[in-house]
């Protein structure tokens, strides 16, 4: 076991990882992005929920941040135990569970969040994405962070059937991306 610092408007988040967990050694540039394009935009929200959380960066940042209680879900037993340690020690309101995408999630959520396993494939991307509309309470906004050479342009275009897609920002080939169902 490792940990991790990670500083953000003179708050200290302390969090431990392992074997097993993606970018184990440090905190991932997409994930750092995605935290900070979400912040400046200072969303409004009562509630968040971050998918494929692995030891649980974005959702613990972002609920601290916001002030919010956050769900964290993966499907890796070893991410939800990381997810839980840390929500404890950076005293956050939360709870993580195990869920294969949103087969646990029962709840409707203001703001989804992910940095999606791009490694499980194209098909699970696009499932975490699609079935996020499923789970966002009206008026929520789904935020997530792909690299340009994963195929962030295609994957922006399957998803547009059910979401106003829009690039915040463009980052050392990372592209943050708030999408909007049709019908808000």
């Amino acid at each position: 076991m490792r940990s991790i610092d990670f500083e953000n408007n003179g708050v200290v988040f302390t969090f431990f990882s392992d074997l097993g967990v993606f970018s184990k050694n440090h905190i991932d540039y997409g994930s750092k992005l995605l935290v900070e394009t979400i912040l400046k935009q200072q969303p409004v929200c009562q509630n968040l929920l971050d998918v494929g959380c692995g030891y649980g960066f974005i959702g613990i940042v972002l609920g601290k941040s916001l002030n919010i209680p956050v769900d964290l879900i993966d499907v890796n037993k070893r991410a939800v135990h990381l997810a839980t340690k840390n929500l404890e020690q950076n005293k956050v309101e939360g709870r993580a569970y195990l869920s294969d995408i949103y087969s646990n999630v029962t709840e409707k959520y203001d703001m989804i969040v992910t940095n999606p396993p791009i490694r499980a494939g194209k098909k699970v991307v696009l499932q975490i994405l699609r079935e996020a509309k499923n789970h966002l309470n009206s008026n929520g906004t789904l935020w997530f962070v792909i690299r340009k050479d994963q195929g962030v342009k295609s994957i922006m275009k399957e998803i547009s059937d059910i979401y106003i897609n829009e690039v915040i920002i463009k980052d050392k080939g990372f592209y943050i991306v708030r999408a909007k169902t049709v019908d808000n």
